[in-house]
């Protein structure tokens, strides 16, 4: 997608400030927002450490939350935005809850799934496949996760 509407930044910015808030609280920043008829309908960031679950991820976190919203664990008409490109585990998330599109902001060159490292979302290996859009505020995202890390560094 060369060009990005402005609902498609203004989600992003959202899960940017969750980004943000994973990082106050000492996580790694990552953001999420889960987006159906241009409303949030689920919100998350990174909690790994505060919820001790290795599956607390953003995606994972702003997924459940909108299954909760919708009253439903399929999310036919919604669009994932997640300032990094989803893991595995996030991209099997993504999968099962059937969310038709992600959009995500910087590359993950050590552990992407969406097709830096491996592309799963053109996987036979999973019953549905996503629309994936990379790249958008690739700059910003991209930005907060190397201050994060020189910072622990």
């Amino acid at each position: 997608m060369s060009a990005w509407d402005e609902a498609d930044v203004e989600a992003m910015r959202a899960a940017l400030e969750l980004a943000a808030e994973a990082e106050d609280a000492g996580e790694v920043p990552v953001g999420a927002v889960v987006v159906v008829n241009r409303e949030i309908v689920g919100r998350g960031h990174n909690r790994t450490l505060a919820d001790h679950d290795p599956a607390g991820h953003a995606e994972i976190v702003a997924l459940r939350e909108a299954a909760r919203a919708l009253a439903n664990h399929r999310l036919t008409t919604a669009t994932l935005y997640v300032t990094l490109e989803p893991c595995a585990m996030c991209m099997g998330a993504i999968a099962e809850a059937r969310v038709p599109r992600v959009v995500f902001g910087a590359y993950d060159e050590k552990g992407g799934a969406a097709g830096s490292v491996i592309d799963l979302s053109g996987s036979k290996a999973l019953r549905h496949r996503p629309e994936i859009n990379g790249g958008l505020l690739r700059d910003d995202c991209g930005a907060r996760l190397r201050r994060f890390f020189l910072s622990r560094r």
